[in-house]
């Protein structure tokens, strides 16, 4: 069963279990969006994928800016960049704590976050989900599909690839400061044929497209 939320900001109340941020900065980026969303896109953390001033993830780096104008190619965003409108999508991070600018997590602090991030996920419970960069699709494929043994984690290989999870659709996203010529086209061209399929069919069963 679907959740009934108009919250668009972290829409479950989540509350971060460290903060490492100086004084006055952002705790932590939450998950935003349509929290009855069909598309879930998952990035790495604020520092990679940005919000540490605006508060919405997918804004203010260029990884950032490049994953939202895919998604507002294909219908899903609408509105201010910085503040965008979004229908039947939903975006958050592997690790939503802001860290110092230049610092990296932890292998623990990802771990520390991984039972807030997977309580987000299973509350959403998209039909499709959308890993961006290395670390988001190692552990999405890891976590979420019996199909990380089958892949070098190669995602020039894996981008746009459309790949059977446990009840769920998983399509990679490399990184779009990595992208070359033709990638953005694949990735929209993948969402596009999704949305022109019978995508909610693969919620529950096992079904490989692509």
């Amino acid at each position: 069963m679907k959740n009934v939320t108009d919250r668009t900001s972290n829409p479950f109340g989540l509350r971060p279990p460290f903060d490492r941020t100086p004084d006055g900065e952002r705790t932590a980026v939450f998950g935003y969006g349509d929290a009855n969303a069909d598309f879930h896109v998952i990035g790495d953390h604020p520092g990679v994928h940005g919000g540490k001033r605006t508060g919405v993830p997918f804004t203010e780096t260029e990884s950032g800016r490049g994953v939202q104008d895919v998604f507002r190619e294909t219908g899903f965003v609408t509105g201010p960049e910085e503040k965008p409108e979004l229908e039947n999508l939903y975006l958050n991070y592997v690790h939503m704590c802001c860290l110092p600018n230049g610092h990296e997590p932890s292998q623990r602090e990802y771990d520390d976050l991984e039972r807030y991030f997977d309580a987000e996920l299973r509350a959403i419970n998209a039909h499709i989900l959308l890993p961006v960069g290395e670390t988001a699709t190692d552990h999405v494929l890891q976590e979420y599909t019996t199909q990380r043994r089958r892949f070098e984690l190669d995602m020039a290989n894996l981008h746009a690839r459309q790949l059977r999870g446990r009840g769920f659709m998983v399509v990679p996203i490399r990184e779009p400061s990595e992208w070359d010529a033709g990638d953005r086209e694949k990735i929209v061209s993948s969402l596009e044929e999704i949305l022109a399929s019978d995508y909610r069919q693969t919620k529950g069963v096992a079904t490989l497209v692509g």
